[in-house]
């Protein structure tokens, strides 16, 4: 009954049975609307001609057509682009930003990540510019400065400075993400990074997400119950407070992704050793009163990597403040 409402023999559903497959591999002819060589290459030739490099197929069989030419159908033109590994960008079109490099923290002054955000004044529209820059692997700010102007001269003087402070460290090899504003892509800045051996490493035009490690920090700065929300009187203010905030942030704050230690002592590597103690507290607390745990007490793990923008979206935690 199934092959007569399939119209099939059944002594075709037995030779079927007989073997691995059916058999069927499709017309042996060539169809006869199949487009000939020339006819490709004519719509390769168009397609690639100045008049038509920067448009898509949807764009130019209109044109032709308003020409008096008629080449092949939309669908066909995107097979042969196809085929040919044309079907991208072409001519002055620009191709996606494709994401930034994976970068793996294993220590400080590997992984860098900085950004410039607003601090209003009581000014309407006036903002003074907080310039920021955070080790990613323990999480301290390593430097920061604030001004009444954007200025890539200003970053790169920031950038000499955190050298200068931390003893001159060798700052080669640092891979330092930013987005792409003016001031990290000025020719002052670039130049500083190079002279210094700084990788540079930056988001996607309008992806924030790409330098999340900034965006958190600030974040946690701009929702501080200390905050002064209406706005800061002069620059001069604004240093004071940041500099209050810096060093709360840095040696008190307990931060979720270093295994709740303040971002100086994990960068300093005092963390090791207080991991450590918290871990004995809790085998101690365990032997008084093993009944209290059905399983394991808390690890208190040190992080060992930290990494910016993962290949692997599930490598890692997100970046929290």
């Amino acid at each position: 009954m199934a092959c007569e409402i399939l119209g099939l023999t059944t002594r075709t559903l037995e030779r079927w049975a007989d073997q691995d497959d059916d058999g069927r591999h499709g017309p042996n002819t060539v169809p006869a609307n199949k487009l000939t060589e020339a006819e490709r290459r004519q719509i390769i030739a168009v397609t690639t001609s100045p008049e038509f490099r920067d448009q898509s197929p949807k764009q130019i069989v209109p044109r032709l057509a308003d020409q008096g030419r008629y080449l092949a159908s939309e669908a066909t033109f995107y097979r042969v682009l196809h085929a040919e590994d044309m079907q991208h960008a072409r001519g002055r079109a620009r191709a996606a930003a494709s994401r930034p490099r994976e970068h793996v923290a294993t220590g400080p002054w590997q992984v860098g990540s900085w950004d410039i955000t607003y601090l209003r004044s009581l000014v309407r529209g006036k903002f003074f510019y907080l310039y920021l820059v955070e080790d990613v692997w323990s999480r301290k700010i390593v430097g920061w400065e604030v001004h009444e102007q954007e200025s890539d001269e200003l970053a790169a003087a920031l950038i000499e400075r955190i050298r200068r402070e931390n003893g001159d460290v060798d700052l080669a090899g640092w891979v330092l993400h930013s987005d792409n504003g003016g001031p990290m892509k000025g020719a002052t800045m670039l130049a500083t990074l190079q002279r210094l051996g700084v990788v540079t490493s930056f988001s996607r035009p309008g992806v924030s997400d790409d330098n999340p490690f900034s965006e958190a920090l600030f974040r946690t700065l701009k929702y501080c119950p200390e905050y002064p929300s209406a706005g800061f009187a002069t620059v001069a203010d604004a240093q004071a407070w940041v500099s209050r905030f810096v060093g709360w942030y840095n040696f008190e704050h307990q931060h979720s992704g270093s295994g709740y230690v303040s971002p100086a002592q994990r960068h300093a590597g005092d963390d090791v050793a207080i991991l450590a103690a918290r871990k004995a507290v809790y085998e101690r607390a365990r032997q008084r009163h093993p009944t209290r745990w059905a399983s394991d007490t808390r690890a208190w793990e040190r992080p060992a990597t930290v990494i910016l923008n993962p290949e692997n979206h599930g490598a890692t935690d997100r970046a929290t403040a």
